[in-house]
């Protein structure tokens, strides 16, 4: 990954930014490796507002959204997914404003049979910061639509880096979440993430005729099409990195991550190897690869 991937991209932290009639955005104070400049928030609507991921809870960050809203109503909080960086000032922002807070689920919700089955099994979490405590107030299943004045918000289920993860579509404009960003590739991690999912999750948005995607971080993308197949065919250099590994002989995901992530930063080696340990449960299920144990974090897997 390039250090400044988007070097034009710098927002200031707690200052909406408007992006279009009606749309603005307010940048978290919670840079990071995996959070870039932070996480963006974004509000829709003039009088009536619904609040798309409040974010971490930064209590700097909920007195910029308030000051944002001033005078007008916020009527919905709406939550892509249940990370740390996205839900948790959820319930903050709904006592100060009264407003429900909308998501597909809980934090467990949402996650494929396979992933039901690997987590009951003990399957470790990727320690990515899950907001295990997330509640919504209203569940909104594929197609529900929030109203407000002058605006809708169609919710998509689009699982794949979380398994309770939604996008919203407003018009030819969509709120991917962390399912896509222009500024690197999304994490999926298991039993959260799913590769399975996530690529089910990325062909169906290049079906839809977006003219923008607004991400959980980063700057809007404005050829979706490009940048969504640019996603997908990472995810296939990546799978055949990993088949190609396996030609050696028997692997964990974390010894193919330092073969195939050569110029990942150390930090950032854990994260890959969940990303590599994804791609071998996806491939497990398309009868390519099998574990030689029991599936853990650290089992190694074969070719089959």
């Amino acid at each position: 990954m390039d250090s400044d991937p988007q070097p034009d991209f710098r927002p200031l932290p707690g200052r909406p930014d408007r992006l279009a009639d009606g749309l603005r955005r307010i940048l978290a104070p919670n840079p990071s490796p995996m959070t870039f400049r932070g996480t963006n928030t974004y509000l829709v609507g003039e009088a009536e507002i619904a609040v798309i991921d409040p974010g971490p809870a930064h209590p700097a960050h909920l007195n910029a959204i308030l000051e944002a809203v001033g005078t007008a109503r916020v009527s919905a909080i709406l939550v892509t997914h249940a990370h740390v960086d996205h839900s948790p000032l959820a319930a903050p922002l709904s006592d100060r404003t009264g407003a429900p807070v909308y998501a597909f689920s809980d934090a467990r919700g949402g996650r494929s049979p396979v992933m039901q089955r690997l987590a009951a099994q003990g399957l470790m979490a990727g320690g990515e910061g899950v907001d295990t405590g997330f509640v919504p107030d209203l569940t909104l299943a594929d197609g529900d639509t929030v109203t407000g004045d002058g605006w809708d918000l169609t919710a998509l289920h689009t699982p794949g880096h979380f398994g309770n993860h939604l996008s919203f579509a407003w018009g030819d404009t969509l709120f991917c979440g962390d399912l896509v960003m222009g500024w690197a590739s999304s994490l999926v991690s298991p039993p959260d993430g799913d590769l399975t999912d996530f690529m089910a999750s990325c062909r169906r948005l290049r079906n839809g005729d977006w003219r923008v995607l607004h991400s959980g971080h980063g700057a809007p993308i404005p050829d979706p099409a490009a940048r969504i197949d640019w996603l997908i065919g990472h995810r296939l250099s990546r799978e055949a990195a990993v088949l190609d590994a396996l030609k050696a002989g028997p692997a964990t995901s974390g010894t193919l991550a330092r073969q195939i992530y050569t110029d990942t930063p150390p930090a950032l080696l854990p994260a890959a190897t969940r990303n590599v340990l994804a791609h071998l449960i996806d491939l497990n299920g398309r009868n390519l690869v099998a574990p030689t144990g029991n599936l853990t974090s650290d089992v190694a897997f074969e070719r089959i």
